[in-house]
Order: C-alpha cells, then structure tokens, then sequence
C-alpha cells in the first residue's frame, strides 16, 4: 500500500518494521472515534473556507458510509495502512478519489490520536459510572436487608466491635462511590479538544478549533499545541483511577474469600458463581472473587507501564507514545468485566445472619463497651480500659463471656459498675448506641443508605 507520508522516501519500510510499527491490531477500536473527529473537522474546513460545500458532503458521505460498514462489520483495517487514521484516510480515498486529501488539511496523526484517545476515555468513563451504579444499587440493597444483622467488625483480622453487614456493606459502598467521583471527574478533563495543534505547532490555516469542539460536545480546546499532542495526562488518571477501583473491590473480594471459608461461615456463593476442583469433588471454590483479586494486578501493570513509558519523553509526540493505547483498553477491559460480574455474584450470594451474630457475640466485641460504661460513671478513661481488659483477662481463664459473669465479678473489678452493665454490653445496645453520623446503629445506616442513593439518582 501507497504510504501517505511516503514522498520523502526512496526505500520501501522493511516488512519486519511494518510489523513492529503497525498499531492496526489494537487502535482500530478507535475507528468510530477517528470517523467522528473526521466529520466534524470536515465541517469546520467547510465552514472557514478550505473545503467546498461538494467536497464537504462528499468526504460527509463517505466517512458516514464507512461509519456504518464499520458499525456492521463489513470494514475490515488493513495492517499495511499502520494505523486507524491511514486505514480510514485510505478508504475515504478508494471511495470518493482524491479529494479525500483534503479531509488532513490542518490536521496531524498527533492531534487526531490525541482526539481519539479523549473521545475514547470520555466514553469509557461513562460506562464505568454506570456499571458502578449498578453496583452501588445492589449494595444499598442489601444493606437495607441487613440492617440488623449483627457481625463483628475487625481490626489486624481480630474481632474488634460489633457492626452490622448493612454497616459493612455500606462502608464497600463509600469506596466505589469516591471511585465513581473520581471517574466524574475525570470525564470533565479529558474533554477538551487538540485538534488544531498539528504535529506540535499548530497550523497556518485559519481553522476554528472551537466550533470542532463545539460540534464535538468537548467542553473547550487545549491552550498550547505543544502540550496538545503530548499530553496523556488523562489516560494516566484514567488508569490510575481504574487501578483504585480494582483495589477496592479486591478487599471487597478478599472478605468474602475469607467469609465463605468454613472458618467464617458468613456467606455461602451461588453455584453459579463458583467453580469445582478437579480432583477433589466436594470444593467449591469462590473463583470469580479470587480472579478479581488476582487481576488487579493486571491493572496496577497497565498504570506504572504508560507511567513508564512518559517518563522521559522530550515533546511533543514520539512513537513511544503508541503504547498508551493497550494499558488503556485492558484496564478499561479488565475493570468492566469485574464490575459487571460482582453485582449478580453478591445478589445471588446467601449471608448467614446467626452465624455472623455468633462470632459478633464471641471474642469480647464488646470490651469497649464495657470501659465506655465505666467512664461514662466518672472513671478516667485509661483506668476504664484497664478494668475492662482485667475483666476479659477473667474470662479467658474461665471460658465464659463478659455477659457471663456474676454482678460480684463486675464489683471486685470496678464499684461503679450496677445491674445496668448487662444491658449496656448487650449487642443490641452496642449497635444502637452508635448512633453518631457514619456510626453502625441501624437507623444510622438507614440514612447512610438513603443518602447513597440520592447521590447517585436512584431516588
């Protein structure tokens, strides 16, 4: 194929280097993209005067009708054309001829990969928003089932004090609602055009970057062409913010890995979403969660590779830059398969509420409670804390639980302990009495709920 950048050449490329240069194989998922920036460079050109209103409709015509080809799969890219933008430039040439040249007036590959890129994260950006939505939904949800269902709140793995698993559900949720922010955001940031920077200094032509923009739905234009082409700022947040989110449902994933072993007992997963051994033919193993986990990873990779990859690049553009694409897509990939797969895997899960109420009765949960109690009667709070753990330390050596010691016991310990202890300690009150904002007290976590769904317009 005929190189559109061939004129300075007397060699033909080596077809060892058209293979290592060739983008086709992963930027043609910026076809709709590239057509779309097409079109309305096109129009502007029309506008200002450097193309003809026939010339226009023709170069229209054709680049919808390759729009379309594309859209029903009946355009297929060429790998010799090296990339999206030849693929579509040369198509629109075998369609409509030579004025087909005239769509590159005033424009680089630079600014229209640079285009390309933002269009594809402003989108992508609006499908993660929505997935975490979804997500979001199914969590208030179920935190509205299990107001009520007491568990144990852990610190260092260690039983620490009593929650509920609508608090802890919802505490899940504040993490993939900053996410959610986050991509927000960054949805505002990248859409800003570059067309108009050229190769890196812009273009003589009197083009109209701002109606591009404006035909675009971009919020603005970028202020210096050098900095036009070169940035990949946004597709560096875009995978940082897809890296936090992986992170945050890979603790997600690991309480419940942990909760569906025999050990905890809290959560038993659908059969649907787990998978057999085969050699052993009585596991069920919680595979779904454990390769979430184990593909953030992945994902981390893709932010330290573009990271990598920018650190030290003189501007503006150099070919290095092709590989921002990848890391973009498989994160973008990666990150919308899991969060397409976690919703229905929690829906379909089946919590075990005496169990969690078991272990949230168990391992003195309500040791701070119990020194509240005594400081709330006069006793520093340092002092508080040592009776408490002086009355754990006697039932360990008994084997009981605080509710099970005799009024005498609280005594000996602390003389400012009444009858009202058993009350003060009992799990009910525990949740209860925290009902301060953020706090696990049932009613509490009812507006947590309430106010989460506000947020996101799913009220």
């Amino acid at each position: 194929m005929k190189k559109l950048w061939g004129g300075r050449f007397a060699e033909q490329t080596n077809p060892a280097v058209e293979a290592f240069h060739s983008s086709v194989a992963f930027d043609a998922r910026l076809t709709e993209q590239d057509i779309t920036g097409s079109l309305a460079h096109a129009k502007m050109l029309c506008a200002v005067g450097l193309l003809s209103e026939s010339e226009y409709v023709a170069i229209r015509d054709g680049l919808q009708g390759i729009l379309a080809d594309f859209r029903a799969g009946t355009f297929a890219l060429d790998p010799a054309a090296e990339d999206v933008h030849m693929n579509v430039e040369a198509e629109l040439t075998r369609r409509i001829g030579p004025t087909a040249g005239k769509l590159h007036t005033a424009r680089s590959r630079n600014d229209q990969v640079s285009l390309d890129l933002r269009l594809f994260l402003y989108e992508a950006c609006g499908v993660v928003r929505e997935h975490l939505d979804g997500f979001l939904t199914e969590l208030c949800g179920l935190a509205s089932k299990h107001l009520d269902t007491a568990m144990p709140g852990y610190t260092h793995l260690q039983r620490a004090q009593p929650i509920t698993l609508a608090h802890h559900l919802m505490a899940w949720a504040q993490m993939l609602r900053r996410d959610r922010m986050a991509f927000d955001r960054l949805s505002g940031e990248v859409n800003i055009s570059p067309l108009g920077s050229g190769a890196l200094a812009g273009t003589t032509f009197a083009i109209d970057r701002a109606m591009v923009a404006d035909e675009l739905g971009m919020a603005g234009i970028t202020q210096n062409s050098l900095d036009g082409v070169a940035d990949r700022d946004g597709a560096c947040d875009f995978l940082y913010h897809c890296a936090r989110c992986m992170a945050h449902v890979s603790r997600m994933c690991e309480e419940i890995i942990l909760w569906n072993t025999a050990e905890f007992g809290f959560i038993t997963l659908s059969d649907a979403y787990a998978t057999g051994s085969s050699m052993m033919p009585q596991k069920k193993n919680p595979d779904v969660a454990e390769l979430a986990r184990g593909k953030t990873g992945r994902v981390y990779g893709d932010l330290i590779a573009l990271l990598t990859v920018i650190k030290g690049l003189p501007l503006a553009y150099n070919k290095d830059m092709q590989e921002d694409k990848e890391a973009v897509f498989d994160a973008y990939d990666t990150l919308t398969a899991v969060l397409g797969l976690m919703p229905p895997m929690l829906a379909t899960a089946t919590f075990n509420a005496e169990r969690m109420q078991a272990a949230a009765l168990g391992g003195f949960s309500n040791a701070t409670d119990l020194a509240d109690y005594v400081a709330a009667k006069g006793v520093p709070f340092r002092q508080a804390h040592e009776v408490s753990g002086k009355l754990v330390a006697l039932c360990l050596g008994r084997g009981c639980t605080l509710m099970e010691l005799s009024m005498d016991d609280f005594k000996v310990a602390c003389d400012v302990i009444e009858e009202d202890i058993y009350e003060a300690i009992s799990l009910k009150q525990c949740l209860s009495h925290r009902s301060l904002p953020g706090g696990p007290a049932p009613r509490e976590v009812e507006r947590q709920v309430a106010e989460m769904l506000k947020s996101i317009g799913k009220v």
